[in-house]
């Protein structure tokens, strides 16, 4: 089985700097960090491989910082990488993302199945999945919390929807985006790490990409774009009341209702 799983590097704090000029993130390479909920990704392909055998490359579109998650995903299992990097992508909003991407598997040929994260921790979308599979022209299922069978030319999945968990089946290749609850991911190993080729991880330009149109590429690409991007405001008042239980509920009683919390 050919599965491609799409990762992000993502900030590892909520500290990050905005330019004010493209309302962006800046992406400098420091502190950062694979997204979280890729991990979930990496870890049901991987189990998937286990059980099935074949091959999994991970995908990814970023500026070159991105090798070391991409790296990160070959010493967890993945067998190779493939960053997409260019200041052609750069401000990309989710259509333009998901459409870089889709040149990206486009380039890497032939797939039985991509598995993506439920959603990252800088956008918070949970748009890029969907908007992938659109983009190729394939089913998808979102928020997967367990791959029940492949069979043949079919996969059986199970969604959690909340109030309720639905099994949805799908003719291959489609798309799947994972839910956190799904599995407990791996961590790296230094075995794989020390085995890795040399040229497990190949960086794409948008010139090396069949087809692509440079117009649906990046801010020129990208019909929604941030206009303001701030941090909240943290306040650290503290007030200290002292006294016996009933004087201090009435005092907590007497906050709470000026605030309007009851």
């Amino acid at each position: 089985m050919k599965i491609i799983v799409c990762v992000k590097q993502v900030p590892a704090s909520s500290n990050v700097d905005v330019d004010p000029v493209t309302g962006v993130l800046k992406r400098d390479g420091t502190n950062v960090k694979l997204n979280p909920y890729d991990l979930f990704a990496l870890e049901m392909a991987f189990r998937l491989k286990e059980d099935m055998g074949g091959c999994i490359t991970a995908l990814s579109m970023g500026p070159s910082s991105a090798l070391s998650s991409l790296l990160e995903t070959v010493y967890m299992g993945a067998d190779k990488g493939v960053l997409l990097s260019d200041r052609v992508f750069a401000g990309s909003d989710v259509q333009a993302t998901s459409y870089a991407l889709k040149c990206g598997v486009n380039k890497i040929g032939s797939y039985d199945l991509i598995i993506c994260g439920k959603q990252t921790t800088d956008g918070d979308t949970a748009q890029v999945g969907p908007e992938l599979a659109e983009q190729l022209g394939i089913e998808h299922a979102s928020n997967v919390i367990s791959v029940d069978s492949i069979d043949g030319e079919y996969i059986t999945v199970t969604l959690n929807l909340d109030d309720v968990y639905q099994t949805q089946k799908m003719k291959l290749p489609c798309l799947l985006t994972i839910e956190k609850d799904a599995c407990t991911p791996r961590l790296p190993s230094f075995r794989r790490k020390l085995a890795a080729p040399p040229d497990c991880i190949q960086v794409y330009t948008a010139d090396q990409l069949e087809d692509i149109d440079r117009s649906k590429c990046g801010l020129k690409g990208s019909p929604t774009q941030v206009e303001r991007i701030f941090p909240p405001d943290s306040d650290t008042k503290q007030i200290i009341f002292e006294g016996d239980a009933e004087t201090l509920s009435k005092e907590l009683y007497s906050i709470l209702t000026s605030e309007k919390i009851v």
